[in-house]
């Protein structure tokens, strides 16, 4: 993955069998970390189009079905854990 406006790989990245995650900084990881564990995500009661272009509106359907949530929490953990190293 390249970042769009530098046109340079990304370093905190990872392959999952369901498609890539990556991530700009720890902050960002920290941000998808917990809406991934997130078990009840609401909604407002009244439908805003602007909505859904936030963050998580934007992400892949694959990242917010809660049936892959333990393999993108592994894929977040193996970022982090690159962070340390």
């Amino acid at each position: 993955m390249l970042d769009p406006y530098f046109h340079e790989p990304l370093w905190l990245q990872t392959r999952t069998r369901h498609g890539r995650l990556w991530a700009y900084n720890p902050e960002h990881l920290d941000l998808l970390r917990q809406y991934v564990q997130a078990t009840l995500r609401e909604h407002d009661p009244w439908h805003e189009p602007w909505r859904k272009m936030g963050l998580f509106g934007r992400l892949p359907a694959w990242i917010k079905q809660a049936n892959n949530r333990d393999a993108v929490l592994r894929g977040l953990d193996r970022m982090r854990a690159s962070l340390a190293a």
